[in-house]
């Protein structure tokens, strides 16, 4: 299911937590520079403890960067979520007005109104109820398929905010670790261990959101080839159900008779 406060709650925490992360990595280098700023420690020695985390730095940035580029389609799941509320409204309208003319509720009054034009009205009333029932199944579906799209987005951005919280712990252990010099290598295997779990993490949040948005792509299409089939609308068009349409010299309502017009 969506929850479209959770996913806006979801996304501030994943803004939140890059900001955070961006100045941990801003950290790493003066402390990497401070620890290695004393006498004892050979120039070699301080030299490679610099490079080292300049190069974790740059991978730091490069997966902000990358998560950046995630974060582009950020507002298409709320507008699906939007979407598939409005046509649930269509299906609740389309189910109305398939019941208001169901054979139950649609009266003729037969003792003024009889022949061939009435019999050709109430059949064509069916038909409306009938176009009216796969309209609203036509909505139910585009819904679902809407909801569970959104719900695919709220997943994998679940799984970014997740990622963002691990690099954010790894990012101060790293600091503390690049600040003892000794230990500077524990720092650079602490972000590159992260590095690698949640990359894959990432790598495989994406793979399954891409394998459901395509599921639910093949699904629309579908939506479309049942719109357009004109089994409920023939010739494309809403059954007509004006009462004109159906003259044929009966009597109604006590009136005069109506010369025959051809439906």
């Amino acid at each position: 299911m969506f929850s479209q406060a959770q996913f806006e709650a979801t996304i501030r925490e994943i803004q939140d937590g890059m900001t955070e992360f961006e100045t941990n990595l801003g950290k790493i280098e003066p402390a990497a520079a401070a620890a290695t700023d004393r006498w004892y420690i050979p120039d070699t020695v301080a030299d490679d403890v610099k490079w080292l985390a300049h190069e974790t730095v740059t991978w730091g940035k490069g997966f902000l960067d990358w998560l950046l580029d995630l974060l582009k389609g950020v507002a298409a799941p709320i507008f699906m979520f939007i979407d598939s509320w409005k046509w649930s409204d269509i299906k609740g309208t389309a189910v109305s007005v398939a019941e208001a003319l169901s054979a139950q509720n649609l009266v003729v009054d037969d003792s003024n109104w009889s022949g061939k034009a009435r019999d050709a009205y109430v059949a064509a009333a069916s038909a409306q109820a009938a176009a009216a029932t796969r309209v609203g199944s036509i909505s139910d579906k585009t819904m679902t398929v809407l909801l569970t799209a959104a719900a695919a987005g709220l997943a994998f951005y679940l799984a970014l905010a997740l990622v963002l919280v691990k690099l954010i712990t790894a990012s101060i252990a790293a600091i503390v670790a690049f600040g003892s010099a000794v230990f500077s290598w524990a720092g650079a295997a602490i972000i590159l261990e992260e590095a690698g779990v949640n990359t894959a993490i990432v790598v495989t949040a994406l793979a399954a959101l891409t394998t459901c948005l395509g599921t639910q792509a093949n699904a629309m299409i579908n939506l479309h080839a049942e719109a357009i089939n004109p089994a409920s609308f023939p010739g494309g068009h809403w059954p007509n159900p004006h009462t004109t349409t159906y003259n044929d010299s009966t009597i109604r309502n006590g009136g005069t008779g109506w010369s025959l017009k051809p439906s």
